[in-house]
């Protein structure tokens, strides 16, 4: 597809957007019970790695457990939309997360498709309360979704596509802008 790219953040700029999450997970989260991390896989997971990194170096006696959650399907992009979205959390015994708070992590909000179908989820499994940590907050969630913590908010055009890159899935930690080219 042909287009422009803009750079929007590189390594150096988001690392204090990183910093900036850690810190409000932590302020959101009750310090005496065990909080879950859970990524959404593909690049939630290496970001939930980078919040608990920070989350252990602020509060180095919390307890706090790392999950991947993988969404079959991306369910923000429409002609992927189904509404069998299969969602796996292969290590996650049955009751592990009844009564336990949840931040869930993900790199963009879009429409909120996906993160809706990961809510249901976790919500299904008892998890209590649930909050949300993106990186990008494009703040166009076609559904009833906030994410509770945004580590940036763009709103852009429609069309303009955010990517993410996000280590180990890219060599370096950066955010393009790409704007398709008018059909």
């Amino acid at each position: 597809m042909e287009g422009e790219k803009y750079r929007l953040y590189g390594t150096a700029d988001l690392e204090p957007v990183i910093e900036s999450m850690a810190r409000s997970v932590y302020s959101q989260i009750d310090h005496q019970r065990p909080v879950w991390l859970v990524g959404v896989i593909r690049r939630g997971a290496p970001l939930a790695d980078m919040i608990l990194g920070r989350l252990r170096e602020l509060g180095p006696s919390l307890t706090i457990n790392r999950l991947d959650l993988k969404v079959k399907r991306y369910s923000d992009d429409l002609r992927l939309l189904h509404p069998d979205t299969d969602l796996q959390a292969p290590e996650l015994v049955d009751g592990a997360l009844k009564g336990q708070q949840v931040i869930v992590v993900d790199d963009v909000l879009y429409q909120g498709h996906s993160l809706a179908r990961v809510l249901d989820f976790l919500r299904a499994a008892d998890a209590d309360p649930i909050r949300t940590a993106v990186l990008v907050d494009r703040r166009v969630a076609r559904l009833p979704i906030k994410a509770d913590i945004a580590g940036l908010v763009l709103q852009l055009a429609p069309g303009d596509v955010v990517e993410c890159r996000v280590p180990p899935f890219e060599s370096v930690f950066e955010i393009d802008l790409f704007r398709p080219k008018p059909a």
